[in-house]
């Protein structure tokens, strides 16, 4: 099945090896950077984790994920990935797991280097912090961004976003002067358009059209090449567009030097296959075989989940720097 999609899942991406991705302030104590202990941390506007608490998540996440490639076994890093890029990620360690149930033989270990991280100031839950880093998987001039995020002081930090983009598409984040970024908030109206609504903007936008984003590869092109397949010979083909929004798929966004900011956001697909009388389906990828439930004799529905980082200016059209997309099921009718 084609997918038109700039940015594969990280479990699939090839260099010459293959890649395979996804605080402590408690709420009543939080220790800042120079160790001074602040009271009601959870009211007081801190950062939302040290950098060494940032780099120990970092390996922590790394560790938890190689275990999993190497078993194709999502019960491995399931305390370390949340939101979208769990659903992305257990999509492939279940269908590996289906094809290959003695484990990944061909498990290259995920190498996180150079990392570089951008920790965000704010009260309360949850708290969250981007970490860039080079990979030793993909494009060797590729930055992985991976938002960790934690709920509560009972948590552990998680990735819940994965963001890959060359180096010059990388904005300049605006920090205070201890180097602390601002955050931005749900509601933010200084931007084109608000955080909370970025996801139903852009369903919206895959639906009907319109100028809210700049266009490109997972916007107008996206739209284009959908309407192409809607209809083919002896096949139709529906599209159901989703936001997710709630708890860990929450967009979050960090401020830009500009008044801008670059928001993470998550969506759920659907794009359903129906053949005409007479017309056979026949499945032939492997991961969809996984994943399938029910026999595709006359239809088969594939549902994904997919998250997005993106340039919301202060004015103008929201920009698309990436868009990971992975196979989270499969039902045949």
């Amino acid at each position: 099945m084609s997918r038109d999609r700039g940015d594969r899942s990280p479990r699939t991406l090839r260099s010459p090896v293959r890649f395979v991705p996804a605080t402590m302030a408690v709420a009543a104590l939080s220790v800042t950077a120079s160790g001074c202990v602040v009271v009601h941390g959870e009211r007081e506007v801190v950062p939302t984790a040290t950098r060494a608490e940032a780099a120990r998540a970092l390996k922590d996440f790394t560790a938890a994920y190689n275990e999993a490639d190497k078993a194709y076994d999502r019960s491995l890093d399931a305390d370390r990935v949340t939101g979208a890029l769990a659903d992305i990620d257990g999509g492939k360690l279940e269908a590996g797991h289906k094809n290959n149930p003695g484990g990944n033989a061909g498990h290259v270990p995920l190498k996180l280097t150079d990392a570089k991280f951008t920790i965000p100031a704010k009260a309360g839950w949850p708290r969250w912090f981007v970490a860039d880093t080079r990979a030793n998987k993909g494009n060797a001039n590729s930055h992985w961004l991976l938002v960790f995020t934690r709920s509560d002081a009972s948590k552990v930090w998680a990735v819940s976003y994965l963001t890959i983009l060359a180096a010059g598409d990388i904005p300049t984040f605006k920090t205070d002067k201890d180097g602390w970024a601002e955050p931005v908030t749900a509601d933010d109206a200084t931007l084109a358009v608000k955080p909370r609504r970025l996801g139903r903007e852009y369903v919206t936008y895959l639906k009907s059209g319109g100028d809210t984003f700049a266009p490109g590869t997972h916007t107008s092109q996206w739209r284009a090449t959908r309407e192409k397949n809607a209809r083919k010979p002896g096949l139709a083909q529906q599209y159901i567009d989703e936001p997710l929004t709630n708890g860990d798929y929450a967009p979050v966004g960090l401020r830009t030097s500009d008044g801008g900011a670059l928001v993470f956001f998550a969506t759920h697909h659907y794009r359903k296959q129906t053949a005409a009388q007479g017309v056979n389906m026949n499945v032939t990828d492997a991961s969809i075989k996984a994943l399938l439930t029910g026999e595709a004799k006359q239809s088969l529905t594939l549902e994904f989940v997919a998250d997005q980082a993106v340039l919301d200016p202060p004015k103008g059209q929201v920009k698309f720097l990436s868009r990971l997309e992975g196979l989270t099921g499969a039902k045949g009718e």
